[in-house]
């Protein structure tokens, strides 16, 4: 297949767009999101202004924990469509300049996956069980887990099946983890990546990418260790595997690309994974965890430019997903930066201050050097819905924290497409089923699609004119960047003739010279920029 957009290294700056396929359109008004509603939607993305559409998974799943527990990487969940549907989507994204990205989760699979359906049926000792890391317990009666390893899901990480063995779950226990010592494992997952590039798909987000490899031994996890010494993080055997896949993806006329997911607080531990011979880029969870704090955002900044120029490798730069609070919401509390550890139920917020920040926000990230990712919804302003009945939660999160984290699924809800209907455009008019998640019944009708479109102070509007001037201002594209002189609440940097200025303060302050206002997250006060608004200046 050939690019889109011939065969630059398009991924260095591109603005790529998350699609969570559930809640992004319904086409067939079963209140769950799927390819064909996408598919319908392009024309939305082509305008909005992305390059590529990254979606989370998308192939036959049980659903226990959103899509990331996958059955059948050849297959697409029946829910989402079918492997024709998502041919037909690549290739008519393609046509309207879009690439697509697609999810790959190694650490684990599904519960259901015939790997591990033969694992259960072959019995200890087995070649099946081989591939995942089956062990006895311990105790006089095997009764005890083989570690006391935490979940990231909370709770633990081994689940005893009836032969009396345990098996290893990072996350839920619906998601085995794969042994990654086995040829099988490397083998399939580099036969998966060819199924996929083979179909059009131009890169590959690789999920956890820190974590599928494992110390045979299984040792308890102390406080600290030296660099590569966890028993499951950030191992130095990862770094082969993902030198594979990188000649997998190079053998392509048109390379593709891979995307790591690496949550790692060690910047030159992170930078590994971007050496020439492995991966491409990879999302930076620390700018998006920070507060909005003038300091604390130019450190994150300058540290995720630093990590990333010995490697050459592009920085990339997100302020949400689909596990991360939303930024309105989360930049409108008392604290404004971004923690699993610490949500709750109830945290007060004020909207209209998070949206605002967030609107400044979305202008700072989107004139740094790199790629940006959007959320799905971001560009609508969307909050969090935090007041999901409980019965409707289905996350993971809320339920293994034995309830008091909210979870993920307030960030999940189907976007509203239109001002009004019994889904807000989320499915087609006349359909009778309700949306998987519930919607707002009050405010999410006017951050719809349909009611910003023609509203030039809206969010969208302010997104899409971000991005057109991405990709028409020379100096927004490469990777030139210089600090400007700034007071201590305000962030000022120069991209060529380009100059953007965030204040972060509680008080106006005045525009450095320039000869022209290019963008404002809000109206000027004559030549002072308000608080907790941005602007881009041509010098």
């Amino acid at each position: 297949m050939g690019s889109p957009a011939g065969h630059r290294q398009w991924w260095r700056d591109a603005v790529i767009y998350q699609i969570y396929p559930r809640s992004f359109a319904d086409s067939d008004g079963n209140g769950t999101g799927d390819l064909n509603g996408v598919r319908g939607r392009l024309a939305y993305l082509r305008d909005l202004g992305v390059d590529a559409i990254w979606f989370t998974p998308w192939y036959a799943s049980p659903l226990a924990d959103g899509g990331y527990d996958v059955a059948d990487y050849r297959a697409i969940d029946p829910a989402f469509g079918t492997l024709a549907d998502a041919e037909a989507l690549i290739a008519e994204a393609a046509g309207m300049g879009i690439r697509t990205i697609v999810d790959v989760v190694p650490n684990h699979v599904s519960s259901e996956h015939e790997w591990f359906k033969a694992a259960l049926a072959a019995g200890p000792g087995s070649p099946e069980r081989e591939r995942f890391w089956f062990r006895e317990g311990r105790g006089a009666d095997g009764g005890l887990p083989p570690t006391d390893w935490v979940s990231s899901f909370a709770g633990g990480t081994w689940t005893r099946v009836p032969d009396g063995q345990w098996y290893l779950h990072l996350f839920a226990p619906e998601q085995p983890d794969l042994n990654w010592n086995h040829p099988d494992v490397r083998r399939e997952h580099e036969d998966v990546l060819r199924f996929w590039f083979d179909r059009g798909v131009a890169g590959i987000r690789v999920d956890s990418a820190s974590m599928p490899v494992k110390d045979p031994a299984l040792p308890e996890v102390r406080q600290t260790y030296e660099p590569g010494g966890h028993p499951f993080i950030d191992r130095d055997e990862l770094h082969d595997i993902y030198r594979g896949w990188r000649a997998v993806a190079d053998s392509y006329d048109e390379p593709r690309v891979l995307v790591g997911e690496i949550w790692l607080d060690d910047q030159q531990r992170f930078a590994r994974y971007l050496r020439p011979d492995e991966m491409h880029s990879a999302f930076n969870f620390d700018f998006m965890g920070r507060p909005w704090e003038a300091k604390q955002l130019r450190e994150s900044i300058q540290s995720t430019l630093d990590a990333h120029a010995p490697v050459g490798a592009p920085p990339t730069w997100v302020l949400s997903n689909h596990d991360v609070t939303r930024p309105v919401t989360r930049y409108g509390r008392e604290d404004s930066s971004f923690s699993f550890a610490t949500k709750r139920f109830g945290t007060p917020t004020d909207l209209e201050l998070g949206e605002r920040r967030a609107r400044a926000a979305a202008l700072l990230t989107a004139a740094l050097p790199g790629a940006l990712y959007v959320y799905q919804g971001d560009e609508l302003g969307l909050p969090e819905v935090e007041d999901l009945p409980l019965e409707a939660l289905q996350d993971p999160m809320h339920f293994r924290s034995g309830g008091t984290d909210p979870g993920r699924d307030g960030c999940r809800v189907p976007l509203p497409w239109t001002r009004s209907g019994h889904s807000f455009g989320f499915s087609p008019d006349g359909s009778g089923a309700p949306a998987w998640l519930p919607q707002p019944a009050f405010g999410w009708g006017e951050r719809s699609v349909e009611a910003q479109d023609r509203d030039p102070r809206s969010t969208l509007a302010l997104y899409r004119a971000a991005l057109a001037l991405r990709r028409s201002e020379p100096g927004l594209r490469g990777e030139r960047f210089s600090w400007s002189d700034s007071t201590e609440d305000v962030l000022a940097f120069t991209r060529d003739d380009v100059v953007c200025v965030v204040n972060l303060g509680t008080a106006p302050v005045p525009l450095p010279d320039h000869h022209e206002v290019l963008l404002t997250s809000v109206d000027l006060d004559g030549d002072h920029l308000p608080a907790d608004a941005a602007a881009w200046l041509r010098a």
